[in-house]
């Protein structure tokens, strides 16, 4: 691989003022304390492990906004990167200010996605959301008045208690402050979760579905095109780190928790922020374990991933056979229509 290919970094942060209901990712409300020495091991570590310049960086979380945003800074600006790379840090609305923003351009970040999830309280709280919808536009004025290349909103539907009103009256809103680009993800039920704890509380198929369609209808009338299935953006303001997740593309993960891809291997680091930066201060290695794809295995995941852009897979790929209104063809490949996108699961079991 060549190093003009696509190489993307993602750097985790796992500090939170409070855990969402649904949040299984690696994240910790009591671990405040170890903030700058996370973010010096992750400087250290990316320092130690990057050989080539990103195309893509991702900071996520957790709440990157909740740790200092000049330390951040630092740790971002010594990940080395391409020309107009894309350079991405997830905000929580509540912590977006003037001065934040002007940190993290001084930094090299083009690119800011705000977690929204919903503009109805009610539906915040069952969540497990803490932020008010005020708050939304004003991060907005932010990003607008901070000369940020692009950004994303992040959305939630299926909450409990949600009405079709309730998703619209956040569709809308959404749609009116103008984001280039739009992340819309039906809610689902993780394991050892509070929300896994309460089937009362999970979302319903046929509601989801109902959402979905809403939601595209929307969006597509707002100049929004569907690229993945659950993302939209305006022609030229996809995410370009997330494309590179689903077309396999290498990158390297830094910080608790965080997954890395190169070749067909993939591995993941030691979960905690204590044993990740214990490792770092040793000179050990972060890894917790990994695995090898032989290439079957690596070609069928390759087509899972593809089959939900709007490229589609090759007409080959695919036994289309009595797949009726999920799949159509397109020159030489075959890519899902709305009501496949719904369904995309069932779709890839049709690969071949």
């Amino acid at each position: 691989m060549t190093v003009s290919e696509p190489f993307g970094v993602y750097v985790h942060i796992p500090f939170c003022v409070k855990r969402c209901d649904y949040c299984a990712f690696a994240t910790w409300t009591d671990r405040h304390h170890l903030q700058q020495q996370y973010l010096d091991a992750l400087q250290t570590d990316i320092e130690r492990g990057i050989d080539r310049p990103a195309s893509s960086i991702f900071v996520g979380g957790g709440t990157p906004t909740l740790v200092d945003p000049v330390h951040l800074g630092r740790v971002i600006d010594s990940i080395p990167r391409a020309q107009n790379a894309e350079v991405t840090v997830e905000c929580n609305p509540d912590d977006v200010t003037d001065e934040l923003l002007a940190t993290y351009l001084d930094a090299g970040v083009n690119r800011v996605s705000i977690g929204v999830q919903s503009m109805v309280p009610h539906v915040l709280s069952a969540l497990g959301r803490w932020h008010h919808p005020d708050n939304v536009e004003h991060a907005v004025e932010s990003v607008r008045r901070s000369g940020v290349g692009t950004w994303n909103i992040d959305l939630i539907y299926g909450g409990a208690g949600e009405t079709s009103a309730d998703w619209e009256h956040t569709v809308r809103l959404a749609i009116e402050l103008g984001p280039p680009h739009i992340s819309a993800y039906g809610l689902t039920v993780e394991p050892g979760t509070p929300l896994a704890a309460q089937p009362g509380r999970h979302p319903d198929d046929d509601d989801l579905a109902d959402k979905y369609e809403l939601a595209d209808d929307l969006f597509t009338a707002a100049g929004r095109q569907n690229y993945e299935v659950s993302n939209w953006a305006v022609p030229g303001e996809e995410s370009q780190h997330n494309r590179l997740y689903w077309l396999q593309g290498d990158y390297l993960g830094f910080g608790a928790a965080a997954h890395s891809h190169r070749a067909g291997r993939r591995w993941w680091n030691l979960r905690t922020p204590e044993r990740y930066i214990a490792a770092v201060e040793a000179g050990e290695s972060t890894e917790a374990a990994g695995e090898s794809l032989d290439d079957e295995t690596r070609r069928v995941e390759g087509l899972q991933l593809a089959i939900r852009m709007r490229e589609g897979v090759p007409v080959a790929a695919l036994d289309a056979d009595d797949l009726d209104d999920l799949v159509e063809c397109t020159g030489d490949r075959v890519v899902l229509t709305r009501r496949g996108r719904l369904l995309a699961n069932q779709v890839s079991l049709r690969l071949r």
